[in-house]
């Protein structure tokens, strides 16, 4: 059996479960491409950071990253956990309040924040919101000499730590969009201008090194340079820092080659780390934040295809194609994310071949898997692909007219449908016919 499967996973019959269902009734029930959540998981990983936090006796808010995935039945569920959650755009806020979520307890971050998204942020409350770049601070303080109101921020600095991790998704070098430079003084004439403002309360820093990350080094790394810079501020400004805000980018396993410490150790690691940095300052011990999204919703969420077509060549891996692709998960197909996929009505079926998981879309380049193990399977198969509850609904498309998949909640035995399944309909409501001009 696939080694990220647990014998716990299996029916009486053998078939992959899913927060306690049949991962075939699922599929019939639902159809497929179907993305599902195992919220159980959801909820233990939450509470599994809150522990370390309580056992280290800090103050401190995990604050779920919604750009992995944003829904109302999600936000509803950190709000049930009471977890703090950030938002970076006025979609996920909108879909945030739609969910009943108090915005009191969000933060909002992004580099190119609009006069808009800064006015629904303020006019519903945002709890904190992470500025960026000169240009938002200006905005900013537009919005809020119109509003009459105030407002805490924190400021996202680049702490010149590049993690080990895709290229993309690193984003705690000097060279990033995200941010004010440290070397060049950036931060510190940023937090000169919050701190003049008076619409303006400065509660912390704030920095995120990148996602996927196996080590701790990035990590203790950080987490001791936002110290150091709180100290100067400290001395040079005579501000104390009440938040140091970490973000996330903790790695979970995909494959086997993966071995990433569980995603509680790094953040263990990273309140001794600043506790050992402030004991050597004056500065009085800060809440710590983090801000995790990949590890709370990637382990719990799977994607359930349905296999098609099949293509032979002589001496090369054949194609077994699938009912969805890149538009339920472009992560492959943009930066060669791995995978690893069973067959749901028996995980533990011997493997027979290796196969290129291939999609249905139009692009040479929309395989899953290069290299999946499978047994052999058959048109009608329902396949399971694992830990896909990350940035692959959240990244969807309608490439080539297609609909987005449903996403179903699974806990206790129950299962919920938490987003429809788009219809051919939904893909041209908002298209108008065009009128030749006469």
């Amino acid at each position: 059996m696939n080694e990220q499967l647990s014998a716990s996973q299996l029916n009486a019959a053998g078939h992959l479960m899913i927060g306690g269902c049949d991962s075939l009734d699922l599929a019939q029930q639902y159809g497929t491409p179907l993305v599902v959540y195992d919220v159980s998981q959801i909820r233990h990983q939450i509470r599994a950071f809150k522990r370390v936090f309580e056992a280290n006796q800090v103050n401190y808010e995990v604050s779920y990253a919604s750009k992995a995935f944003a829904a109302i039945a999600m936000y509803q569920v950190a709000d049930q956990e009471g977890a703090h959650v950030d938002v970076v755009s006025g979609g996920e806020m909108y879909t945030a309040l739609k969910a009943g979520f108090p915005l009191s307890h969000a933060s909002f971050h992004g580099n190119n924040k609009s006069y808009d998204e800064l006015v629904m942020a303020v006019k519903n409350n945002i709890g904190v919101i992470v500025v960026d770049n000169f240009y938002e601070i200006k905005l900013l303080n537009q919005v809020l000499t119109e509003l009459d109101a105030r407002v805490k921020v924190m400021l996202r600095i680049t702490p010149g730590i590049s993690a080990h991790t895709n290229k993309y998704i690193q984003t705690g070098q000097v060279d990033s969009k995200f941010g004010f430079d440290l070397e060049s003084g950036q931060a510190d004439r940023a937090l000169e201008a919050v701190l003049a403002s008076p619409r303006m309360t400065m509660i912390g820093l704030h920095a995120h090194i990148g996602s996927q990350i196996f080590e701790l080094t990035g990590f203790e790394g950080v987490a001791n340079k936002l110290v150091e810079v709180a100290n100067h501020w400290q001395q040079r400004y005579d501000y104390q820092a009440q938040v140091i805000n970490v973000g996330g980018g903790f790695g979970i396993r995909y494959t086997k080659d993966d071995q990433p410490l569980r995603p509680e150790e790094f953040v263990d690691a990273i309140i001794k780390a600043i506790k050992a940095a402030v004991a050597s300052t004056a500065l009085e011990m800060p809440a710590i934040w983090i801000e995790p999204g990949r590890s709370i919703v990637g382990p719990a969420g799977y994607n359930l295809y349905t296999v098609g077509s099949r293509k032979d060549l002589p001496g090369y891996r054949p194609f077994v194609t699938i009912d969805g692709g890149m538009g339920d998960n472009i992560r492959p197909a943009l930066y060669q994310a791995e995978y690893e996929t069973v067959l749901a009505r028996d995980p533990q079926a011997p493997l027979a071949e290796h196969v290129r998981l291939a999609g249905k879309y139009c692009e040479s380049g929309d395989i899953l898997s290069q290299d999946q193990a499978l047994p052999k399977t058959k048109p009608g198969d329902v396949l399971a692909m694992l830990d896909t509850g990350a940035y692959g609904y959240a990244m969807a498309s309608n490439y080539n007219r297609n609909p987005r998949p449903a996403v179903v909640f699974a806990e206790n035995g129950h299962s919920q449908l938490v987003i429809e399944r788009e219809s051919y309909e939904d893909l041209v409501h908002l298209d108008r016919p065009y009128t030749e001009a006469k």
